[in-house]
Order: C-alpha cells, then sequence, then structure tokens
C-alpha cells in the first residue's frame, strides 16, 4: 500500500456535476507543483452524474468517491469522507469553491504551533469577502447566531459555518466518530465536541466569494437546522466531557 498523504481533502457535493472536474483540477494545480502529497475524496449525493464525473478523473487525480442518489445530508457526507481519509491533516472543502485551495497557506503552518484544528472564517481577522451574500442571508446568519450561541454555548468561534476546516488525523477520527448531524449544523456540532474535549482550535480569516447558489430552504431548512441545535445542546454535545479550551 502506498504511504498516506499529507492532506487529505473531503469534497462534499449535491448536484455540482456542472463544477466538480474544475474544483478538482484546480486543487491539483495548485498543490502538484508544490510537492504536496494529497487524496481527494469526494462525498457526492445526487442523481445529476456528479459521482460518475468525479470517477472519470481517477487516471489523473488521487480521487476516491462516495454517496447515493438520494439526498442524505452534507454532515453524513463529511463524517463518512473523513473517517475513510488516510492523510496527516484532514479537512474539507465544498466543491462549490467558495474558498479556493490557495488559501490552505494560511491554513497548515498553525498545526505547527500545536493546533488541533484549523478553520477558515468570514469574521476573523484577515477575512476578504470578495462578492457578498444578498442581505436576507447576511440577516438570517446574525438571527442564526443570536440563537446558536447561548443554545449551544459556542461564543469563542466568529463563523462556525465557513466550509474549509482542518484537523490533526487524530482529531478529525475522534470528533468524526463521535458526530451525528447529518445536516448542515454538523459543522456546529463537530466545533461543539472539540470545545468540549479541549483541543485547541485557530480560526483563520480566509478569502470567500458567494456564487449565488443555496440548497437550504428558508422555512423547512431553517426549522430543520433549530431542531438539529437542541439536538446537539440535549444530546450528541454532551458526549464529551468539558474542559479547557484555548484558542
Amino acid at each position: 500500500m502506498a504511504a498516506p498523504p499529507h492532506l487529505s481533502l473531503v469534497v462534499p457535493a449535491f448536484n455540482e456535476v456542472a463544477t466538480i472536474q474544475r474544483t478538482l483540477r484546480a486543487i491539483r494545480d495548485y498543490l502538484a507543483p508544490r510537492g504536496v502529497t494529497y487524496e481527494l475524496i469526494v462525498a457526492a449525493d445526487g442523481a445529476d452524474g456528479t459521482r460518475e464525473a468525479a470517477a472519470a478523473l481517477a487516471g489523473e487525480l488521487p480521487v476516491r468517491v462516495m454517496g447515493a442518489p438520494e439526498r442524505r445530508g452534507k454532515g453524513r457526507g463529511v463524517r463518512e469522507g473523513v473517517l475513510a481519509a488516510r492523510g496527516d491533516v484532514i479537512g474539507f472543502l465544498d466543491a462549490d469553491y467558495k474558498v479556493t485551495i490557495e488559501e490552505i497557506e494560511k491554513i497548515l503552518p498553525w498545526f505547527d504551533h500545536d493546533y488541533d484544528i484549523v478553520i477558515g472564517s468570514r469574521a476573523a481577522v484577515g477575512a476578504d469577502i470578495r462578492v457578498r451574500q444578498p442581505w436576507y442571508r447576511r440577516l438570517g446568519s446574525k438571527g442564526f447566531a443570536l440563537i446558536m450561541r447561548p443554545l449551544v454555548g459556542l461564543y469563542g468561534i466568529g463563523d462556525t459555518q465557513c466550509g474549509f476546516k482542518f484537523f490533526r488525523a487524530e482529531v478529525a477520527r475522534d470528533l468524526f466518530s463521535r458526530q451525528r448531524i447529518d445536516g448542515y449544523m454538523f459543522d456546529v456540532e463537530i466545533l461543539s465536541l472539540a470545545v468540549r474535549a479541549g483541543y485547541r482550535i485557530k480560526e483563520i480569516g480566509v478569502a470567500w466569494r458567494d456564487d449565488g447558489d443555496t440548497r437550504l430552504k428558508l422555512v423547512s431548512g431553517n426549522w430543520k437546522n433549530l431542531k438539529d441545535l437542541f439536538r446537539i445542546r440535549f444530546g450528541s454535545a454532551r458526549r464529551a466531557a468539558p474542559q479547557a479550551w484555548s484558542k
């Protein structure tokens, strides 16, 4: 068996056939010349051909593909991808490429400073919002934070939902083996578990652009998210005993 790569990148996707090959090749074109050993794990639900498009690149890229025709949730896709990963550092970034792989240069050095988790942020110093979300999405995000923080107790992180998060391999396996939320609130669950376990988290400002597409239904989606926050508060997040956390 080949030696494990340094970096495992999980790419969650739902009906992203139009973008998946471009995103995967962009990742390769950035990492390969820099000598970074890596693997790509595409966790793709949907029936539009995304899995097949990603698998077609297996001859030119170190890519594996998983998923199902039905929509099972981003959290589940990332969880399954992380638990299948082999790298020393395991992370995920979205198939729609709101944060490009170039931002990894801001992330990886912090693992040499004894951080366990390094997350991209639209709220931290250095963030560069190149294309903003519509006003109603921004307003909804502020309302979400007002509910989420006191409910879950996650006060120390400015942006829980940016889809650009990286973990030491052993930390990723610990957290995702205990993570249960299949939907969008999996980020909150993972960070809540991490804080309670005492892992060191660093939040780094990254360049981010909105692509004008969202898969979240404003009413039914937010109702599900609220129920998942209660699950985190009274369920899965309590499986880890609270410990000290340093940022």
